[in-house]
């Protein structure tokens, strides 16, 4: 079976059984995976993603008070109660290392979940989109799924999975048969930068990619509600190697281990 790429731009256009068996890479640029990255590194144990706040709150009730971090946000905003929102600069070491951050969003959270029946899940962002495409080179069958924004497609997880598409193509060591979200993906990544930036022969300033984040449906609504800040960390490309991967039997997300 020849190799295959797809990328899906919300996860309603991907069913489960597209997604069983395969390596699925979740993309919520704005701002859950981002804030899952900052997290880990920040040294939290682990991630649980939550589909809703009650399940949220019930999990976070069985673990001790001392170990647990509840973060994330509904439209946006802070959640009433909770320990922290969903901007990852948030997430520093002296909130959340040594715990478990129990985690819910109104996209990207749900989107992880919707990955379970999954080979393996990892967790990208533009922060750690070079260590994401080294992990993926020689997949066999890999599915990007973006989180979108309510329902709409998001053209940061769009531009992020152009990227990695791209980078597949040209570095991955065999070619993949794209679907037709993928080729869209990777025209839109080569059209929005020069060609130096796109194939990575030179780094890419950051302010480029924040101008394109903040035309997104992500970006906008971030800076309708005062969080525009956190499209700048967001853009700041390769910061981190860490690559987080969700145990599908357990749903818990950590951090995945330099070559495995």
């Amino acid at each position: 079976m020849n190799p295959t790429l797809n990328v899906y731009a919300l996860p309603t256009l991907a069913g489960p059984d597209e997604l069983a068996g395969a390596t699925v890479v979740v993309i919520d640029v704005l701002r859950a995976a981002t804030t899952i990255i900052h997290a880990l590194d920040a040294g939290a144990t682990a991630v649980i993603p939550c589909s809703d706040i009650p399940t949220a709150r019930q999990l976070a009730d069985q673990h001790p008070k001392e170990l647990v971090v509840l973060g994330g946000e509904q439209n946006g905003l802070p959640i009433e109660g909770f320990d922290l929102g969903n901007s990852p600069s948030e997430y520093v070491p002296d909130r959340v290392a040594g715990k478990v951050v129990i985690f819910t969003t109104t996209n990207g959270t749900k989107a992880m979940l919707s990955s379970s029946r999954a080979g393996r899940v990892l967790i990208a962002a533009f922060v750690n989109a070079s260590s994401v495409a080294e992990r993926l080179s020689g997949s066999p069958r890999i599915c990007l799924l973006c989180a979108g924004t309510e329902n709409h497609f998001s053209r940061d997880d769009v531009l992020l999975a152009g990227l990695l598409v791209d980078r597949l193509q040209r570095h991955g060591g065999i070619q993949y048969r794209l679907n037709a979200q993928a080729i869209t993906a990777r025209e839109n990544w080569t059209a929005s930068f020069a060609v130096p930036y796109v194939i990575g022969a030179e780094p890419l300033p950051p302010e480029l990619l924040v101008a394109q984040l903040e035309k997104s449906e992500g970006g906008r609504r971030l800076i309708d509600i005062g969080a525009g800040e956190d499209i700048r960390t967001a853009a700041q490309l390769d910061r981190f190697s860490i690559v987080p991967e969700m145990d599908t039997r357990n749903l818990t997300i950590r951090v995945l281990e330099s070559g495995s």
